[in-house]
């Protein structure tokens, strides 16, 4: 065996694999990848592997993949630094959350082009394991409608604006990967056919487009929905608007923010029996508060309270949220009765299918990144291996 070989064996545990669930299994890990998983009763050939230990009855799952992060423990992707992104990729971990894609939001063009220039050069020298891994960007605006702005400030917002958006995907080395857009809105669908041709997703969210003009939209390339429910056009027997869209539409998949504030569980609900855990996809929206205290934090230039667990502008908008995408994995599993299998492929499979890159994450198997998270007996994150090395682990409880 070369002893510079990173051998790791993670046993005696329930695994949640690409296609079954062993009871008792193990995991084999050299360097960052998963080389064998299998039955205990099959393992064979465990010299020179570094055994990790866990207490009876906890649970493997693939990592956790946010497509829709903003901040965390006060950073945030729109500082447009190094030490922003090397915080939100080390602190992530804790929740479950394996790989990410760094959210802007709207602000100037100046601050958004200084942000996709930072993260497009972190991506290409982060750590190869250890942390959170960034697979791209996610662009959330300017591009949006001002009549469903949220906290988007609307003196930023713009039509889209296709010479903007091509010039900010060179300047981050091609690392924007999803763009939320407002398809009705002049240069709309061209955009979305700009993505479409290039491999990008098209989102459509911050949206006042009618059902009709949500069908024009998918027709021309759009597959994915920026946090179904909010900021957009609601579901109306007369006018089923973009919600209504996303429940007829199987191309389209849905971001939920599920934590109980932004959506009712009972909308969560509906959501997943209309959507199936196929068409869900869980993610934070979270801000740099996530991992804080209550206090007052800023958003793109403006004042956020966050109090008991909800983050408002002044006037009461929700600004993001301060969910744990573990907890978001917890809450699904409460509000619509949906297995832990749902649950993993509502927060890793999808994600890792819409961004093209299953052959690499999303579950566990053979020659995959060894991208895993340990769950204990309340569904709490145990412990975070980012690409083979532990990212994160808290003390077991005693009993």
């Amino acid at each position: 065996m070369n002893p510079i070989d990173n051998l790791i064996l993670i046993k005696d545990i329930k695994i949640y694999t690409e296609d079954r669930i062993i009871e008792k299994g193990y995991i084999k890990i050299e360097n960052n990848h998963i080389i064998e998983v299998g039955r205990l009763d099959d393992l064979s050939n465990e010299e020179n592997f570094e055994i990790i230990e866990v207490p009876a009855k906890y649970i493997a799952v693939p990592g956790f993949i946010d497509v829709h992060i903003h901040g965390v423990n006060g950073a945030d992707t729109m500082d447009a630094t190094k030490e922003a992104l090397d915080n939100m990729a080390s602190s992530l971990p804790g929740e479950g959350t394996t790989s990410f894609l760094a959210t802007t939001m709207t602000q100037e063009p100046e601050q958004i082009e200084k942000a996709v220039i930072n993260a497009g050069d972190y991506i290409s020298n982060q750590p190869d394991k250890g942390q959170a891994e960034i697979l791209g960007i996610h662009l959330e605006g300017p591009f949006v409608n001002a009549s469903r702005a949220g906290a988007q400030p609307t003196q930023y917002i713009i039509d889209p604006n296709l010479s903007l958006l091509r010039e900010w995907q060179e300047q981050s080395n091609g690392m924007i990967k999803l763009v939320t857009l407002a398809p009705e809105r002049p240069g709309g669908l061209e955009m979305v056919r700009y993505l479409r041709e290039n491999g990008i997703i098209a989102s459509i969210g911050h949206s006042n487009a009618t059902f009709e003009e949500v069908g024009e939209a998918v027709k021309a390339g759009v597959n994915h929905v920026t946090h179904l429910f909010n900021q957009m056009r609601g579901l109306h027997h007369r006018e089923p608007g973009i919600v209504g869209a996303t429940f007829l539409h199987d191309e389209l998949k849905a971001e939920m923010i599920v934590d109980g504030v932004h959506v009712h569980p009972e909308m969560v609900k509906l959501a997943f029996k209309q959507k199936q855990s196929e068409g869900i996809i869980l993610i934070t929206d979270s801000m740099r508060a996530k991992c804080l205290k209550n206090g007052h934090y800023d958003l793109g230039g403006q004042e956020v309270t966050v109090k008991d667990g909800k983050a408002t502008l002044a006037d009461g908008t929700l600004a993001g949220s301060i969910l744990k995408l573990g907890h978001a994995v917890k809450n699904v599993l409460s509000f619509t009765g949906c297995t832990l299998e749902e649950a993993v492929q509502m927060a890793s499979v999808n994600p890792a299918k819409q961004l093209n890159i299953y052959d690499k994450k999303g579950s566990i198997a053979a020659g995959k990144d060894a991208d895993i998270v340990i769950l204990d007996h309340n569904m709490e994150v145990f412990m975070t291996l980012c690409r083979g090395a532990v990212a994160f682990k808290k003390e077991a409880e005693t009993k």
